[in-house]
Order: structure tokens, then sequence, then C-alpha cells
């Protein structure tokens, strides 16, 4: 797959996600109904995923965690699209009683694919979207097996449907075999949630200078959802629903964060770039519209005994915020320098540094000795030689 094609599929779900989101908006809007904690964790959950992966998939596209983050981003999507219409349908606003029934049955169960997904494979294959050696398979089909015989099992089950008490489950079968297989998938996706965290703890142990430094952070991360989700499970009834669901989604958001400061603080799949120019501007955007902002109130008040009219303070306030954008852009890039990037920041103090002694300098050995020290402590390089070409006409 070309660079181009999977810019055009990594942004391709990255919009799907937002009109998936859009969609349950709209549908929460006109049908009433109340947001709850949940919804906007999973709003937290789909959008951090689907950033982080479109930026991952587009650089380095044969990389599996870029799409698996696009993936839980979408299933997030699909998930909450699901419940919101299944609410419209149940207040009796509108639809279909067979799609109203179909998005209740699969918003009861539509957290086992995205939150899932993340917990297993991306534990397993990260960083580099590879298993540790081909042994590592056993546990990626533990995974695999475990999250669709964990879904199908759920979806079979008859009875009232968890979310929606009012309905009965259509697709559930009235068998025997239902609770052994979804104990035994169970125990297969335990294995593969535990197998995948040692997997991640292993590849940890066996790295070495940045790589390292580029694990530890995801491998906490981890390690704490590894231990949240089962303790959750386990306490659905004794605690509250509300309460496991919480924590569930706080751990397994810590995943794309902890990405992102490996990113960040340590160059991985080396976008650093890209990043460090979203946090300025991002950040600078922000600062102009608040400044825009208040600008215009407080000329809006002073002025008001010399003009009904808000025309003078909007272009005073527009004349402001175009004088800020340079200060406000150079201070926030050295903020976000310092904070993310303090190798750089630092190697740019020297140089400036450097630079300014540099006019004052006459002695050439002296000269030698600093510029050696300056590149060595900037560059690191393993050794630093200085060549002078001689001036014609000297011996």
């Amino acid at each position: 797959m070309s660079q181009r094609t999977a810019a055009r599929l990594a942004w391709g779900l990255v919009g799907l996600t937002v009109v998936l989101f859009g969609g349950s908006v709209i549908l929460d809007v006109v049908g009433g109904t109340d947001w709850e904690s949940s919804t906007a964790f999973i709003w937290a959950f789909g959008l951090a995923f689907s950033g982080i992966g479109a930026v991952i998939a587009i650089r380095q596209q044969g990389n599996a965690i870029g799409w698996i983050f696009l993936a839980a981003g979408v299933g997030a999507g699909v998930a909450r699209l699901a419940s919101s219409y299944a609410e419209y349908w149940v207040a009796g606003e509108g639809g279909t009683r067979a799609i109203g029934e179909a998005a209740a049955v699969y918003s009861n169960v539509s957290w086992i694919p995205f939150i899932l997904l993340p917990t297993t494979f991306l534990l397993l294959l990260f960083p580099d979207g590879r298993l540790l050696s081909s042994r590592w398979r056993r546990i990626g089909w533990c995974a695999a097996l475990g999250i669709a015989g964990g879904f199908v099992t759920s979806v079979l089950t008859p009875g009232k449907i968890e979310d929606f008490p009012q309905l009965e489950n259509p697709y559930g079968v009235d068998s025997s075999l239902i609770d052994p297989l979804t104990g035994l998938s169970f125990l297969v996706l335990l294995i593969g949630i535990v197998g995948s965290s040692a997997s991640l703890i292993v590849r940890f142990r066996r790295a070495t200078g940045e790589q390292r430094l580029q694990l530890k952070w995801l491998a906490l991360a981890g390690a704490i959802a590894a231990l949240t989700f089962p303790i959750a499970l386990f306490g659905w009834d004794l605690w509250g629903e509300a309460i496991s669901i919480a924590a569930i989604m706080l751990s397994v958001l810590g995943l794309p964060v902890a990405a992102g400061v490996a990113i960040l603080r340590y160059r991985l799949y080396d976008i650093d770039v890209v990043i460090n120019r979203t946090l300025v501007y991002g950040a600078l955007t922000a600062t102009l519209a608040a400044a825009y902002l208040a600008s215009v109130l407080v000329l809006q008040l002073a002025l008001s005994g010399l003009t009904a009219g808000s025309g003078l303070a909007v272009a005073a306030s527009t004349l402001a915020v175009a004088a800020l954008f340079r200060p406000a852009r150079n201070r926030i890039q050295q903020l976000v320098d310092r904070r993310f990037y303090r190798r750089r920041y630092d190697a740019q103090r020297t140089l400036e540094s450097f630079s300014a002694r540099l006019r004052e300098e006459v002695d050439l050995a002296a000269l030698d000795a600093e510029l050696r020290e300056v590149v060595a402590e900037t560059m690191e390089p393993a050794h630093v030689s200085l060549w002078l070409r001689p001036t014609p006409g000297s011996p």
C-alpha cells in the first residue's frame, strides 16, 4: 500500500468515526436522550484512538499499530451510534423494530470489540507491529477467539437485554451450551489478555536504550489495563455498573495516552515534528481565540458610551490579535520544546550562546576548543575533528 493510499484510508476512517459520533449526537438531540458519564468516555476513547492511529498509519502504513488504533476508534463510533438509535427507537421517536432491536442488542455487547482489541493486540504487537516470535502467535489466537466467542455468546444469550431491560433479546437461543461456551470464551480471553501484557513486558526487558524508554510507558498502561479489566468485571454487581465502566474506560484510554507520551518524548515513529506543530498551533489557536473574545468584550464595554455599534471593537481586537500572533507563537513554541523536546531546546540554547561568544572571540586555539565542546554537547558524535583551510600565500 502506497503512502497516498494509506493516508486516504486513514483519514477516511477518521472521517467515518466523526460521522458516526455526529449521527449519535443528532439522534440524542432529537430523542431527548440525556448524556451519561460513559458517553464522554466513549467520545474521548474514539477520538483519541482515531487521531493517533491516523498519524501512525500515514507515516508507517505497514505497521499494524496505527490500523488497530483506527479500528478501535471506528468501533467506538459504531457503538455510540447503535446506543443512540436504540434509545431513539425505544422512546418511540421513530425507526423500524428490526433495526431498533438489532441496535439494542449490539449496543449491549459493543464494548467487546473496541475495548478488547487494544487491550490485547496493541500490547502484543507494540511498537513495530510484529510478534516477538512465532511462539507468541498462540496468544494472538487466544485473544481473537476469546473476543469472537465472547461477542457471539453474549448476542445469543436469551432473556432481557441488559442495557434495555424492557426488551427481550430477539437473537437469544435457549441452549444449555451457552453458559459453558461463555465461560470458555472468558478463560481463553483471559489467557490472551495476560499473555499480551506478558509479551510487552518481555519485549521491554529485552529492549535497550531508547526503545526501552519508548516501551516503559505503554508497559505500565498495559499492566494497569490488564489488572483493571478482570477486577471491574468481578466487581460489576458489587460496586455498580457505572464505576466498573468508568474504570475500564479510563484504563484502556491510558493506552493511547501512553503511546502519545512515547511519541512526544522519545520520537517513536519519527513523527515528533508533526505532533510538535499540532501542539503549537492548537495552543496558539486557542490563545488567540480567547484573546480576541476577551478584547471584544472589554472594548465593547469601554466604548459603549462612545459608539452604539461593535465595529470599532471588532476592528481593534482583530488588529491586536494580528500583532499578538508572532510573539505568541514563539512563546508557545519555546514552552512546547522545553516540555517535550528538551534535548533540542538545550542544543538550540547552546548554539545561540556560542554564536554570541563567537563574535568576540579572536584566539584561534580557544575557538577550536570551544567549537569542539559545543559540537560534542549538541550533536554527541563519536569523534570531533576541526580542519582549517590555509589562506592563499600562507606557509
